[in-house]
């Protein structure tokens, strides 16, 4: 058996005026909106309504200095992102797979999340535009995301030297794509970051939490619907559903940042322990009554900036720690 690895937990309690002026904003906006969304149908309706974000996200600018390239890759594509600062070369990566449900949002609402991280970590960073639901199945997204971690592997990328990282859906996605990669062989990354990752799509632990009352959006409700429209149709239970129930054995070190108070809290809270009974070193991050995805607000919170720092910080000395040669431990090795 793995023997029992580090888990370092960081609290970070305190809640600037603006951040409680911007959940108060957004809960008045989202919380009956979200609320409503049990009520719907997931159709064509919806998915267009949701197609707009992406429109109009993409005439938001990012950082200045940010520089892109878009990238082809077979059925789907992507988007380097050189944050400010950050140098042409591409021999240390972040894959970003972006949040949104699993069936909105993607390379154009997280170009600007995507830079500041980029520039916080100093490497660039490929943007997934991986395809989604109903593209394809839920259960086959995490194909695009394997692909593309290939992909930078057959173009020269050691696999040691890229970090898997992701929000909300995108933080499930992470954990998807490393066991995934692992199971077909391919070298370790260096490190995963998973920011406010939904790891259990199980969600009965969730609706007895106190996070289903106390999340500012009222999102459980979002989330519920979600997961019966989305992945209804599998064994919630089942590891390659949710990464919380896989062997974790083997995996690289990994940083869970989430709020102390969104319903996915206890997703991050759970899986920083397991990583840490299966031998994986593990920081968990707990942000104090932030929203969920806060980062995102870099621009507006100094939380957000401060989180993004400590996840560039990470990246940073998680490379520093990797052997050139690192390959998976078979799962139950010591």
């Amino acid at each position: 058996m793995s023997k029992p690895a580090t888990l370092l937990v960081e609290r970070q309690r305190s809640v600037s005026l603006r951040s409680r002026a911007l959940t108060a904003l957004v809960q008045q906006g989202a919380k009956r909106y979200l609320a409503d969304l049990g009520n719907q149908t997931f159709g064509p309706v919806l998915l267009e309504r949701t197609a707009k974000i992406d429109t109009l996200a993409a005439k938001m600018r990012p950082p200045r200095g940010t520089r892109t390239e878009r990238v082809a890759l077979g059925d789907f594509g992507g988007e380097w992102v050189h944050g400010p600062g950050v140098a042409t070369g591409r021999s240390r990566v972040i894959l970003y797979l972006h949040g949104g449900g699993w069936f909105f949002g993607g390379i154009n609402t997280h170009r600007s999340l995507v830079a500041r991280i980029s520039a916080a970590a100093r490497m660039p960073a490929l943007s997934l535009a991986y395809r989604m639901v109903p593209v394809v199945p839920f259960e086959a997204e995490v194909e695009d995301c394997v692909a593309a971690y290939r992909w930078l592997i057959d173009n020269g990328v050691a696999a040691a030297d890229i970090v898997i990282m992701g929000d909300s859906a995108g933080g499930h996605l992470t954990f998807a794509t490393a066991l995934r990669a692992r199971e077909e062989g391919l070298a370790a990354p260096g490190c995963l970051v998973s920011i406010s990752g939904c790891l259990d799509l199980d969600l009965a632990s969730k609706h007895s939490h106190a996070n289903a009352a106390a999340d500012p959006t009222g999102s459980m409700a979002a989330l519920q619907f979600l997961v019966e429209s989305i992945a209804g149709h599998l064994d919630l239970s089942d590891p390659a559903v949710s990464p919380i129930h896989a062997d974790l054995s083997g995996l690289p070190p990994t940083l869970l940042t989430v709020s102390s108070s969104e319903v996915l809290f206890e997703d991050s809270e759970i899986m920083a322990k397991r990583l840490a009974e299966a031998g994986v070193p593990c920081t968990l991050q707990i942000w104090g009554r932030q929203l969920h995805v806060f980062q995102a607000a870099a621009a507006l919170i100094p939380e957000a900036k401060a989180s993004i720092g400590d996840i560039g910080r990470f990246v940073r000395t998680a490379f520093d720690g990797v052997s050139r040669d690192s390959a998976w431990r078979s799962p139950g090795s010591t």
